[in-house]
């Protein structure tokens, strides 16, 4: 084409056009084949970055892909809008979070457009949107109806200075990250819902994405829930004990190994433990031992989980269930209240942290377990069990199943499966969330806010500086009269875990905005559109987003919102993008910035480069020389595009009337048709765009090395058809002006194209290679044979041939002496 490459003029141009047409809105008509592709939407922090290029270009390529195959595609996209950035940033930039996070999102959605991105604009929404709230504290109040969502106190990160709660990611070295303040752990009530509940299903539920999810993802969900089994009983305390632990008497615990039962020599508690609390309550500790236990108390969760062990005798004692003995009970800043009951038994001869503590505070060693080939302790491993009374001998494995019987037996204690699965904390005491529907009455108790009343939006005129909850201080908000009895009451000024919204807006894309007054979700639709066919995004949200998404998906199931079971059919993990060997970040100086790429290239070369540079999968270096070459092949395409011949259909060619040039042109082409079919199909794992875009450069060389009119026309008009879903802008372009955009459906494989004249087969000497030659599939043995000789003439000078063997169009051997 004569006219000068300009990717400005044509991707606007082209952009324009598509939301004109609303050529990428999901159509009604539910009978035909659907594919919904899904990228897991951003938050809008106020600019896009390559991550986001690279999640959002390898979405865009599928669904434009399964357009031109004629399916009914989904492809939308939203923004992940509640979250504290947008409080830190009101407080920085002095203006309201909700005016930030919109201009943001205008800002982000111009930036997305100028990059071609297929997006259904019709089913755009941010999960700060009313509407959206409306239905999310719907779907609170029947998991709270259920029993699904419950409410208790729990130890938070907490600020004096700012009179806030803070994340353990803000944290740092035992600091409030703004202040600088000494973060104190302090007991507040909290809203939780009850995932337990389900670990059983999620965990079994693993078994049917195998091979559809990345196995290292599946792994990751696995060990986060953690299931195990063993052995829950309670130690008695001694008589003396009881007196200063006031009505507790016992003490609970869990073991996966009640092989090593009698290598118990100390108990552990955390320090939040009911006993703890009592003896404090009782005077039962001196004030430099409960001075020590507040400070343990203080650290947060990373904090103890990198901290030297450390603990503290508190005098009191448990009996062994079994053999009688008095043990120890210590407090340990390792033992967590959240996991179990908060007490461990402690066996340092077969457990390396109950060791390391052991030997830090001189308590005893009792091996039960006998080692074979290792001498030292701690022994982890299956072993004979020893000391351990009538046990004695018995393989471990046994032994736990024996012991186990023996408890269970006597009513001692239980065979129970346990999960590290928690439930799941959903509150937060800021301002930009989605408010939690409840109201605190004192005549009723906690009670619904009415359905007709929902949503509960946040007031507009707060003031947010850092210090506390904005809704707690606001002078109206809170204030409300009960919705069962009419009296004054108190709204819930905690607001939700912004993790509550990206739960379950994948299905809200499902239904048309015109059905969102009415319901959460349009049934047709939600039953037409789940599951998500194919789901991108970061392997960073491997466990808690992509959990609570399949745990939302079961318990909306569950209260009969939708049939679904499982959200994402395919799951695809993104790598990282690289500069200088690293991630990029504004800290280290290695940005690049996406709009400065298009203003420069072009967003057809964003792309390309994107999607050529590496497999989806893996780490992609960035590479000036290639984003530069990149351009060089888009430059070259549209240079040679004059060569098309005009047409609304592929031309008729008679392959075998070309020359060799002309037939390796139509070879190259229909090869990297066939290339594009298998990617999409994930015949070749990881879609491998890199291979389908080499395989285009590869065919362009090859035209660009034949003169034949309708063998240039066919190529590009297949080539087009190919690069649409990655350099849409050109191809659109160079199509609408010879094709009339006829080539961006189905096209069919000449297998013809793909027959070779010739085909090169293997000469060897006595089973030795020395050779090879160039034949046609049905070349006359008598002249396969005479070709071969010629082409080892020096191998059988002076040598007798006693044997000539043929196998039809892959090998000669001759046999010599």
């Amino acid at each position: 084409m004569d006219i000068p490459y300009s990717p400005t003029q044509i991707e606007k141009k082209w952009q324009q056009y598509w939301t004109k047409h609303h050529i990428h809105e999901p159509c009604a008509d539910f009978s035909k084949p659907k594919k919904y592709i899904l990228s897991m939407f951003p938050y809008p922090s106020g600019a896009i970055h390559m991550g986001h290029v690279r999640n959002y270009c390898i979405s865009d390529a599928l669904a434009r892909h399964y357009r031109k195959k004629g399916y009914n595609v989904l492809h939308p996209m939203g923004f992940d809008a509640f979250g504290m950035p947008a409080e830190n940033a009101a407080i920085k930039h002095k203006t309201h979070p909700k005016q930030w996070t919109y201009a943001n999102i205008e800002n982000m959605k111009h930036e997305l457009a100028s990059l071609g991105l297929s997006f259904s604009q019709e089913r755009e929404f941010a999960t700060c949107d009313p509407q959206y709230t409306r239905w999310e504290q719907k779907f609170f109040a029947d998991m709270w109806e259920k029993g699904l969502i419950y409410r208790k106190k729990a130890y938070l990160n907490w600020c004096p200075n700012d009179k806030t709660v803070l994340a353990n990611e803000q944290v740092i070295d035992g600091k409030c990250w703004r202040c600088d303040t000494e973060v104190v752990q302090k007991e507040m009530d909290q809203y939780y819902i009850k995932i337990t509940d389900y670990a059983p299903e999620l965990l079994n539920a693993l078994d049917t994405l195998q091979d559809q999810w990345p196995p290292q993802v599946l792994l990751m969900q696995k060990n986060w829930i953690g299931k195990s089994k063993g052995l829950k009983f309670h130690f008695c305390l001694d008589e003396k004990s009881k007196k200063l632990t006031g009505d507790i008497t016992t003490l609970e615990v869990f073991t996966t190994r009640a092989d090593t039962i009698y290598g118990v020599t100390y108990c552990a508690i955390a320090p939040e433990h009911p006993i703890i609390k009592e003896m404090i309550k009782n005077n039962s500790l001196p004030v430099q031992v409960v001075s020590k236990i507040t400070k343990m108390q203080n650290m947060g969760t990373r904090e103890r989980s990198m901290s030297e062990k450390e603990g503290l005798d508190l005098g009191i004692y448990v009996i062994h269930p079994l053999s009688g003995e008095k043990l120890p009970v210590w407090v340990g800043n390792f033992v967590l209240m959240d996991y179990g009951s908060g007490a461990v038994m402690s066996v340092p001869a077969h457990d390396e942290r109950d060791f390391l503590f052991a030997q830090k505070y001189h308590l005893p060693i009792k091996q039960v377990i006998k080692t074979h080939t290792q001498v030292t302790l701690p022994y982890t491993q299956e072993g004979e069990i020893i000391n351990s009374e009538s046990f004695n001998g018995l393989e471990a494995q046994k032994a736990r199943t024996q012991i186990i019987k023996y408890f269970e037996d006597h009513h001692l204690g239980e065979a129970v499966t346990n999960y590290k699965l928690k439930d799941w904390g959903i509150s937060r005491q800021r301002y930009w969330g989605a408010p939690i529907p409840l109201i605190h009455c004192k005549e009723c108790g906690i009670v619904l806010e009415k359905d007709s009343n929902l949503p509960v939006s946040l007031p507009q005129d707060v003031v947010i500086d850092g210090e506390g909850n904005p809704l707690e201080k606001h002078p109206t908000w809170k204030y409300c009269k009960c919705p069962k009895c009419g009296g004054d009451a108190l709204r819930e000024t905690d607001t939700m875990d912004t993790f509550v919204q990206s739960s379950w807006y994948f299905l809200k894309y499902t239904s048309p905005k015109d059905t969102w007054d009415k319901e959460p979700f349009d049934p047709k639709s939600l039953a037409y559109w789940m599951d998500v066919d194919e789901y991108i995004g970061g392997i960073e949200h491997a466990i808690l987003h992509l959990l609570y998404a399949r745990f939302f998906t079961k318990v909306l199931r569950d209260l009969g919102y939708t049939h679904s079971s499982e959200p994402f059919t395919n799951l695809l993990t993104q790598g990282m993008v690289l500069k200088d060997g690293a991630k990029m970040s504004k800290s280290k100086g290695n940005v690049v910035d996406p709009n400065n790429i298009i203003k420069k290239y072009g967003a057809d070369t964003a792309r390309l480069f994107i999607l050529f540079a590496a497999p989806p999968t893996r780490e992609l270096e960035w590479s000036d020389n290639a984003l530069e070459g990149g351009y060089r092949f888009i430059k070259r395409l549209w240079e040679r595009s004059k060569n098309i011949v005009p047409t609304q259909e592929l031309p008729k060619i008679i392959h075998g009337n070309l020359d060799e040039k002309e037939k390796m042109a139509r070879k190259k082409v229909y090869e990297a048709l066939i290339k594009s079919n298998d990617i999409f199909n994930k015949k070749q794992s990881g879609y491998a765009f890199n291979t389908l875009i080499a395989a285009c450069m590869e065919a362009l060389n090859a035209l660009n090395e034949q003169n034949n009119p309708s063998v240039w026309t066919e190529g590009y008009f297949i080539l087009l058809h190919i690069l649409e879903p990655i350099i849409p802008h050109l191809c659109w372009e160079i199509s609408q002006n010879y094709f009339n955009l006829k080539n961006m459906s189905e096209i069919s494989i000449d297998s013809s194209a793909l027959e070779s004249q010739r085909i090169t087969i293997g000469v060897t000497v006595n089973g030795k290679k020395r050779s090879e030659i160039q034949i046609t599939p049905n070349a006359d043995a008598q002249e396969v044979l005479q070709i071969a000789k010629d082409s080892v003439k020096k191998w059988l000078e002076n040598s007798e041939i006693i044997k000539e063997i043929l196998v039809p169009n892959k090998i000669v051997n001759f046999v010599i002496k």
